[in-house]
Parts: structure tokens; C-alpha cells; sequence
């Protein structure tokens, strides 16, 4: 297994594997989203997750809308798949919060966090009361509760409510493309995201390190592993689509960097 840290309780490895380009979410462009949605039929999604398992992760993150991703999801861990599912919950498919959370603890979440989109919403209105209310439903579940957020200053918003477990964070601070502005990625982001998970002192996941494909993945893992806390992990999505070996790939370079003391 590759090294592992204690993130609110679970034992979780640095690297967990991540599920955008299962979902056809490539943050590049249609052509790319259509390609990786043909590609990722729900059996080469599981194959995909006992190549991790294989590789020594034993952590996956999805979203809760994509159907065919979801049916993965089910199908996996009832089959006896060993990665832990952390979930990443929105309600736009669903009648509310409440019933999406209680849907993914029932097929099998060891975590969930809201839907940056939403936490973005959520500080953009200073609506402290409706984030409680979701965090309070998924702690009802018994089950850690965090979010995601793509702007740091939600993120610092958050934590000065003391109300999640944990944050995922993004490094590029592209909430732009839920809000009709397009693809936005910018490097001046990455050391603002940086800043805000050293100064928080949950643990924290951080995601769209390469910025979705658009950088090299031995620098960006390097880059992150320096920069996030030692008790802080990353989720990455990857695409077989592009190199088979992929998984195993990433696996191998986080163990090179995480062992030589990274």
C-alpha cells in the first residue's frame, strides 16, 4: 500500500483516485468530455479501481450524479471491491440534500463533502445555516462530513464556522465554468489554494493538482506533496483512455516521491 495518514478517522493513502474523466468531466473541452464518457463503460470503471486497489490505493472519490458512475459504484463495492468510497454529493439530480447523502451511506460511503459549486454559492450568500444543516445530516449518518470549494476564501469561510471534518481544495480556482465563464485556469491560483490549506488546520484533499491534465504529473505531484500538509492527501482522476498504465504510473511516482521524503 502506498503510504497512508489518518484523515478524520479513516486510514486513507496519499493518492486517491479520482473519477471526473469516468463521468466525462475533463474541464478541457466537449470533444475530450465525449471521449472519456465513450471510454469509461461502468466494467472499465470497476477494472479501473482493482488497477488501483493493485497499485496500492485504497481510497476512491465520485460524484453522486453521473448514473452509469453511480451503478459503478454499487456494483464495485458490493462485489467486494476494497477501495473506501469517499462521496462527492450535489442535489441537482435529486429532490434534496438529505436524500442524496442518505442514498450514497446506504450503497456505501465511508465520507462525503458537498459539491464546491454549491460551497461557492453557499459563501457567496453568507448562508452558514443551509452548509450546517447538510454537514449536521451527514453527521446524523454517522459518517465525516467535509466540502469542496474551487475559491480559497470560501474555503477560509468555511473553517472559521468550525463546522466540517475536512476540506478538498482545490489548487486552480476555476469555479468559472459553473457559472458560464468557461474553462479558467490560471497558475497565480495555485499558490493562493496552497496558502489556504496551510492555514487551515482540518485535514485537507487536494484536487486539479496537474489542472486538469494540463500540466506534467511528476511536477505537479511533486509540487503538492512540498506544499500541502503532512497529514493532507491528493485525488487525482485519470484516464486510461490516453495510456493504459496510468494508474499504476501515478501510484509509483507518489510512492517515489512520498519515500524519498516528500
Amino acid at each position: 500500500m502506498l503510504p497512508t495518514v489518518d484523515f478524520c478517522g479513516l486510514t486513507v493513502t496519499r493518492l486517491i483516485i479520482g473519477a471526473n474523466p469516468f463521468g466525462g468531466f475533463s474541464h478541457q473541452n466537449p470533444e475530450r468530455n465525449r471521449e472519456m464518457r465513450e471510454y469509461y463503460t461502468v466494467e472499465r470503471i470497476k477494472e479501473t479501481w482493482r488497477l488501483a486497489e493493485a497499485a496500492g490505493i485504497n481510497t476512491m472519490i465520485t460524484n453522486n450524479e453521473s448514473p452509469h458512475v453511480l451503478q459503478a459504484v454499487s456494483e464495485y463495492l458490493s462485489e467486494g471491491g476494497s477501495l473506501q468510497w469517499i462521496a462527492q454529493v450535489n442535489c441537482r439530480e435529486k429532490p434534496d440534500m438529505g436524500k442524496a447523502i442518505g442514498e450514497v451511506v446506504e450503497i456505501g460511503c465511508k465520507a462525503i463533502y458537498i459539491h464546491g459549486a454549491l460551497v461557492d454559492d453557499a459563501y457567496l450568500h453568507q448562508d452558514a445555516d443551509t452548509l450546517r444543516r447538510w454537514i449536521e445530516t451527514a453527521h446524523e449518518h454517522g459518517i465525516v462530513a467535509g466540502v469542496a470549494g474551487h475559491a480559497p476564501q470560501a474555503h477560509l469561510w468555511v473553517d472559521s464556522l468550525d463546522l466540517v471534518d475536512f476540506h478538498a481544495v482545490c489548487f486552480f480556482n476555476c469555479g468559472s465554468v459553473h457559472t458560464s465563464q468557461g474553462e479558467l485556469f490560471r497558475l497565480a491560483d495555485v499558490p493562493v489554494a496552497v496558502d489556504a490549506i496551510q492555514r487551515i488546520q482540518k485535514p485537507c484533499i487536494g484536487y486539479k493538482i496537474m489542472g486538469s491534465g494540463r500540466m506534467d504529473a511528476r511536477m505537479a505531484f511533486e509540487h503538492a506533496f512540498e506544499s500541502i500538509k503532512p497529514g493532507d492527501v491528493v485525488n487525482v482522476g485519470m484516464h486510461r483512455g490516453d495510456r493504459d498504465g496510468m494508474v499504476a504510473e501515478n501510484a509509483a511516482l507518489v510512492a517515489e516521491i512520498l519515500g524519498a521524503g516528500g
